[in-house]
């Protein structure tokens, strides 16, 4: 099993303030947690910084350049409560979509059977004219357009196991029969969508919203008895997971209480699911995850399934 990781050192320039939770100690987390030596074999890449042709895909260019001109030369702008941007945040930007461009391009060439893209700011809220909860560009969103327009993929699935719904993700393939967007996250919470009942033109938006509280056997039932017959059904080419690990027991910003177990186990799930469907095929992308050690662990355990080692 081969699994790639992509980072950038651009990432940490996108400065959230202090105090806020989208912090670029969230990175250092994730890094202590992969020096350990059961990911001395996982194979490391440097996020390459991306055009604005994917970008394009998913946001017009009348959005993408007023993010782009909002940038200050110093200090930080609010665009709006939560979604801060400071003068390195268009890099971050750039590096963020070009990680999930090229892990979507060494997935689909077969140069690894899954990739994780270890970049922020993250994506799942954005949708294709509005910023919010943390982010900017939704980079699952760019990552499913460029796999069809580069590779012909017909069929993309998008997994989000975020505590937050991806609001943003939804809207934009809302009317879209070629992408499968499944989400679990706790519900009533920010951003107040993610009801069963909201399932898109087509079908293809399927929600499981689970109630404050609910721990990892709650969730599990989900995933087995609401997504995977809904992904199996679909047979994606390629399995995007939205990986927020914000639904850890220990997130000061929700109420789920899975842990690292939870996130090992559904990875787990998904790759069997890619196995069946498209040669394995899976690129994940961070999301949330704010408590730093329970991002760490979790995202250990997330990349460790990554590379068949749970």
């Amino acid at each position: 099993m081969t699994t790639l990781l992509f980072s950038h050192p651009a990432s940490l320039g996108h400065d959230t303030g202090p105090g806020h939770p989208e912090s670029q100690a969230r990175l250092g987390a994730i890094s202590d947690a992969l020096a350990a030596d059961a990911f001395r074999d996982l194979k490391r890449e440097v996020s390459p910084q991306a055009g604005l042709e994917p970008i394009l895909r998913v946001h017009p260019p009348g959005y993408t350049a007023a993010i782009e001109d909002v940038i200050p030369e110093k200090g930080i702008i609010y665009l709006d409560a939560d979604t801060p941007v400071s003068h390195g945040s268009w890099e971050a930007i750039l590096h963020s979509v070009g990680g999930g461009v090229a892990a979507v391009d060494a997935v689909m060439h077969g140069h690894a059977d899954n990739a994780f893209v270890v970049t922020r700011p993250p994506g799942h809220h954005a949708s294709q004219t509005n910023a919010m909860g943390f982010c900017l560009f939704n980079n699952a969103a760019i990552a499913a357009r460029h796999a069809q327009a580069a590779h012909g993929a017909e069929r993309i699935a998008i997994v989000d196991f975020d505590v937050h719904h991806g609001n943003g993700t939804q809207a934009i393939f809302w009317a879209d029969p070629s992408v499968l967007y499944c989400s679990t996250h706790e519900m009533p919470l920010f951003p107040g969508s993610g009801a069963a009942s909201e399932t898109g033109t087509h079908g293809t938006i399927v929600n499981a919203p689970l109630a404050h509280g609910a721990d990892g056997f709650v969730f599990r039932e989900a995933i087995e008895s609401v997504v995977l017959p809904r992904l199996i059904a679909f047979a994606p080419d390629l399995v995007i997971i939205s990986a927020g690990f914000d639904a850890h027991w220990r997130d000061p910003l929700a109420g789920l209480n899975f842990t690292e177990a939870d996130f090992a186990w559904v990875t787990t799930q998904l790759m069997e699911v890619a196995a069946h469907c498209c040669d394995g095929r899976i690129v994940s992308l961070l999301e949330g995850g704010y408590d730093l050690v329970g991002l760490g662990r979790s995202t250990a355990a997330h990349v460790a399934a990554l590379m068949g080692k749970c």
